[in-house]
């Protein structure tokens, strides 16, 4: 079975002491219940905090977190993913990335 691709891999702790993290991998067949061939991990928060969260977890689908809560999202690409991820940061922090 072909193994998943690593596309993408981003990690940064910022001045403020909050963590950036992004992860995008092309994998062989979609992660259900999404359609595309997509899985990602995208992360800003603290060591014990996740303030703003993408990912596609099996059994989920893709999906958005704002700290404690979680919101569907519309996977429409690799670069629109990282553009609503950093929208995303923009409005809840002064942390441009």
């Amino acid at each position: 079975m072909p193994k998943a691709t690593l596309l993408f891999d981003y990690r940064q702790i910022l001045p403020e002491g909050f963590i950036v993290k992004m992860q995008l991998w092309e994998v062989p067949a979609p992660v259900p219940p999404a359609t595309h061939r997509f899985k990602y991990s995208l992360f800003f928060g603290l060591p014990d905090e996740r303030i703003i969260g993408f990912d596609n977890e099996r059994g989920k689908g893709d999906h958005w977190h704002e700290r404690n809560q979680e919101h569907p999202y519309t996977f429409q690409g690799p670069a629109k993913l990282i553009e609503d991820f950093k929208a995303a940061v923009r409005a809840v922090s002064k942390v441009r990335l």
